[in-house]
């Protein structure tokens, strides 16, 4: 498949691509697709998803396509503390995440102040502070609700399930009891 043919069925991922001066690839349209369906991807779920895509995208080529996004600042990567690397596409905000201490889904939060980094520490030890990393760490309402309890004003969710399974997200709503 030419470039021009990745092009024409990727729109939106060939004029992102080219903005940020990399080649129009089919791995590299592939890969931002499986970003854009499935938030917080991990390496593995990235690999099975562009294979059954377009077929034979050896895993090397993933990882590379990873390393060239990152670079680019196209995608982020972020590795909850236990977790395996994660990518994402939000890019453009300073966000945070709320990771569930049983099953491991993971979900954007966003930052209450806005800029980064949105915390100040007491000592900055000489250092120009760009960014603070913020990680929530609770139970996700799936995991709540198999527990029989739900946090009071949970909203309707969508479930993802342990990016360390390397299984894709389901839809479900959660039901205040």
């Amino acid at each position: 498949m030419t470039d021009r043919a990745v092009a024409g069925s990727g729109a939106e991922q060939s004029l992102a691509l080219r903005a940020v001066g990399l080649r129009v690839t089919v791995a590299r349209v592939a890969v931002l697709r499986v970003l854009g369906e499935v938030s917080h991807a991990d390496t593995d779920t990235v690999i099975r998803r562009v294979h059954a895509a377009v077929g034979a995208v050896s895993p090397q080529a993933v990882y590379n396509v990873l390393a060239d996004l990152l670079r680019a600042g196209l995608v982020r990567r972020i590795e909850p503390a236990g977790s395996v690397p994660l990518y994402e596409l939000r890019v453009a905000d300073n966000h945070h995440h709320v990771v569930c201490r049983r099953c491991g889904a993971v979900d954007d939060v966003d930052c209450a102040v806005g800029e980064a980094p949105c915390l100040n520490p007491s000592q900055s030890q000489g250092y120009l502070l760009d960014e603070a990393e913020v990680t929530y760490w609770g139970i996700c309402p799936t995991c709540q609700l198999e527990e029989g309890r739900l946090a009071v004003g949970a909203p309707p969710f969508q479930r993802r399930t342990s990016p360390a399974k390397s299984r894709d997200r389901m839809t479900s709503t959660a039901v205040d009891e």
